[in-house]
């Protein structure tokens, strides 16, 4: 059975892996595969740090260390994984488990132990073609989870952030587009599909925000429509906040992405109360929306351009409180083999704050990835 889960195709850390290791004994197959990416980027920064404040991508403190320039070599929007995965048939079931551990490739020390290990995924599905699948486990939410997959800049850097460059990832549109789709532990359901359509249904363990969480679970649910060189979906989450402040985040989301010849699109939208800039109400009881727009060109069989336009805007707030954060990307993604791409990017953030002030960081990304 073909699993429906969009997330368990995430299992090898998303995108074209080919698995390095397949073992099979009996009734068991088992794989073995990641990647290993790297990439030099450089940015500078306009405005003293503390222009904007907050969750502002584009201001000093965040993206550049709080000086006019910064340099890291680094992970880009993936971090480096190894996945192991098992799968068999019991019963007429059809049974599958993951494992993904990431780690980050920069520091700020040269002699520091890099023993973070990011576990992004632990998860067993089950299942068959006539009941749908069913996942237990640690994954990716279902809320912002194909933006994400849709996003060119997956294979590279997008906005270059030394905050969390060093020691984790770059952010791509995150915060300045989309909203990270988070990891949780979760119950979820994926119904067989029907004429194109799936629905996608989780219970999540509840996340603190800026708020504690409250003592029930995080509701999440998203239904696509998908047909050949074409996708539709729409997505909501809602959950409840205590002290501090006691509020209910709800947010939607829409979008779709085309592929028609050599050319790509992609749009998406989001709104919310408590939807957060990054994550789940890490901003409180505010209403956020984000906007992401990308196109694509396949100019050869091994190179692809691309430019995404992403931002995130915030409702209210006062002062130097970040308003919006504004993302765009240009790259060019050369597949120097089936496995390795080679990744150049330009960008710049801007970040811009209720009382009218902005700051803006630009950046240029060269390295490239590496799937097995």
């Amino acid at each position: 059975m073909k699993m429906k889960f969009t997330a368990a195709a995430l299992a090898i850390a998303a995108f074209p892996a080919a698995h390095a290791v397949e073992l099979t004994a009996g009734d068991w197959t088992v794989t073995v595969g990641g990647n290993i990416n790297a990439f030099y980027t450089h940015a500078s920064c306009d405005q003293p740090a503390g222009t904007v404040t907050g969750t502002a991508l584009g201001d000093a403190a965040l993206a550049c260390g709080g000086k006019d320039a910064s340099t890291v070599i680094g992970n880009g929007l993936l971090p480096s994984m190894l996945t192991v995965g098992a799968k068999t048939r019991q019963d007429g079931y059809d049974i599958g488990t993951t494992i993904g551990m990431g780690v980050a490739t920069a520091t700020n020390s040269a002699i520091g132990q890099n023993s973070v290990v990011d576990v992004r995924h632990a998860f067993v599905t089950f299942g068959n073609a006539e009941m749908g699948t069913v996942k237990l486990g640690r994954d990716y939410g279902l809320f912002g989870l194909t933006p994400v997959l849709s996003d060119m800049t997956l294979l590279g850097v997008g906005a270059a952030t030394k905050a969390t460059q060093n020691g984790r990832v770059s952010l791509g549109h995150l915060g300045a587009g989309m909203v990270y789709p988070g990891t949780y532990g979760q119950v979820a359901y994926s119904t067989p599909s029907l004429s194109g359509v799936t629905v996608d249904v989780g219970v999540m363990s509840p996340v603190d925000g800026n708020s504690s969480a409250a003592d029930t679970p995080q509701l999440q649910a998203r239904a696509t429509y998908a047909g050949q060189g074409y996708k539709a979906w729409a997505s909501l989450k809602s959950q409840q906040f205590d002290a501090p402040d006691r509020y209910t985040m709800n947010a939607t989301e829409i979008g779709a992405s085309v592929t028609s010849g050599p050319f790509g699109a992609v749009a998406t939208f989001q709104s919310g109360k408590g939807l957060g800039i990054l994550a789940d109400g890490d901003q409180g009881n505010h209403k956020t929306s984000n906007t992401f727009l990308q196109g694509t060109y396949q100019a050869s069989e091994r190179v692809k351009l691309g430019l995404g336009w992403g931002k995130s805007k915030n409702d209210d707030g006062t002062g130097t409180a970040l308003q919006s954060n504004q993302n765009v990307t240009g790259g060019l993604y050369y597949q120097l083999t089936k496995n390795l791409t080679l990744v150049g990017e330009l960008g710049e953030t801007t970040s811009k704050a209720f009382n009218g002030h902005s700051a803006k960081q630009n950046n240029l990304s060269l390295g490239g990835i590496f799937f097995f």
